[in-house]
C-alpha cells in the first residue's frame, strides 16, 4: 500500500503538535491575566489574551487534529498477512530533522512577522518533502513518546522460505517470531498476532 500524500501531510502535521504548543504559548500575552478575565466575552469589551490568536490557535488545532489522526490512523490498522520474524534490530531515530524547527522556534518565530513566519512555513515544506521522499515520515518524536519503534527486520511470509529484509514499526519492543503486519510505504506496521 503507498503511503498517499495527504495521509503524510497529516503525520507530519501531528508530530509537530509541541512546537506548536511552543508557539503558541509565546504568543500569550501573560500580563493581561493580572487584569482578570472577562465573561462573558463581549465585542469590544473583550479580548483574548493571545497575540495573532488566529495564527496561533489555527497551528495548535490543526496539529492536535493530525496528531488526533494519526493515533487513530495507528490503532484503526489491522494487519492481515502472517509473517514470521527472525532478525529483529532496533534502529535508533535521528531526530535532527525534528528538531531543527524547535530550535528555530527560540531564534525569534513570531506570527506577526510576516516574512519570518513565512520562511518558516517554507522550512516545514520542504522538511515535509525530504521526509516523505525519504519514507521517515513515521520517524518522530511524538510516536516515539507514545512508545513506538521503528526495526530493520528479516522476515517471511507464512508458508514460504524465503525471507525479505524490511522496516517495521512497532508498539513496544519486538522479538523474534509470529506477527501480523500492514505495509505502508516502505514500513510495515507490525502487531502481535492474535492467538485463537
Amino acid at each position: 500500500m503507498q503511503f498517499r500524500l495527504l495521509t503524510a501531510i497529516i503525520v507530519f502535521l501531528g508530530s509537530y503538535l509541541p512546537l506548536a504548543a511552543i508557539l503558541f504559548s509565546q504568543n500569550v500575552d501573560y500580563s493581561s491575566f493580572r487584569r482578570g478575565f472577562c465573561w462573558p466575552l463581549r465585542a469590544g469589551r473583550c479580548e483574548l489574551p493571545i497575540n495573532e490568536a488566529g495564527y496561533s490557535i489555527t497551528f495548535l488545532l490543526v496539529t492536535l487534529s493530525c496528531f488526533g489522526l494519526t493515533i487513530l490512523f495507528l490503532r484503526l490498522v489491522n494487519p492481515k498477512q502472517d509473517v514470521n520474524i527472525s532478525e529483529p534490530e532496533y534502529v535508533p531515530t535521528d531526530l535532527m530533522n525534528y528538531t531543527l524547527p524547535y530550535v528555530v522556534s527560540f531564534m525569534g518565530i513570531n506570527y506577526n512577522e510576516t516574512n519570518k513566519f513565512v520562511g518558516f512555513c517554507v522550512f516545514l515544506a520542504w522538511m515535509f518533502w525530504i521526509t516523505h521522499k525519504s519514507g521517515q515520515i513515521f520517524l518522530n518524536p511524538i510516536l516515539i513518546a507514545l512508545g513506538w519503534r521503528l526495526y530493520n527486520v528479516t522476515y517471511s511470509f507464512a508458508g514460504s522460505t524465503d525471507t525479505h529484509k524490511g522496516r517495521a514499526l512497532v508498539k513496544g519492543y519486538l522479538e523474534a517470531g509470529r506477527f501480523k503486519q500492514w505495509p505502508i510505504q516502505d514500513i510495515q506496521i507490525v502487531k502481535p498476532k492474535e492467538i485463537r
